[in-house]
């Protein structure tokens, strides 16, 4: 397995990762607000043929997409979670870096790290695999195997 693709792909995904948990925390919050508003279906009225009513669909249905946005939420989280883990033991440069290149990528970018932190190109991308490096070692334990 190539740890670094890996890690790679992480930086690159996390922004979304992190943002779909609000996303869902919302879209939650949403479903509890119409289950409230879903009627009970009265208990002495007989089913018509085909068994359980609109009503009762639309509860069950309403359940069942809670209970997987609540498993989405859970690992979505736990992802996040491991990620910021990795991102913690970086030091402010090496973090600046990968953020630049992985997670919000730009153009001019690279230009903007150079005058930044006042280096060549070469030195900024040798920056870049070092801090990606420390942060596969911070995932993993491992870069490759």
């Amino acid at each position: 397995m190539d740890w670094k693709k890996e890690a790679v792909e992480k930086l690159r995904i996390y922004e979304a990762k992190k943002t779909s948990l609000g996303r869902c925390r919302e879209e939650l919050q949403r479903l509890r607000d119409e289950a409230v508003q879903v009627r009970s279906a009265a208990s002495d009225a007989v089913p018509v043929k085909g068994g359980a009513s609109t009503r009762e669909d639309k509860l069950i249905s309403n359940i069942v997409k809670r209970q997987e946005l609540r498993l989405a939420v859970k690992i979505a989280a736990s992802w996040v979670r491991t990620v910021e883990g990795g991102l913690n033991v970086l030091s402010a440069e090496e973090r600046l870096i990968l953020d630049r290149f992985y997670i919000r990528p730009a153009k001019g970018n690279v230009d903007r790290l150079c005058q930044e932190l006042g280096l060549e190109k070469s030195r900024v991308y040798e920056l870049k695999d070092k801090a990606l490096h420390h942060f596969t070692i911070a995932l993993y334990g491992v870069t490759e195997t």
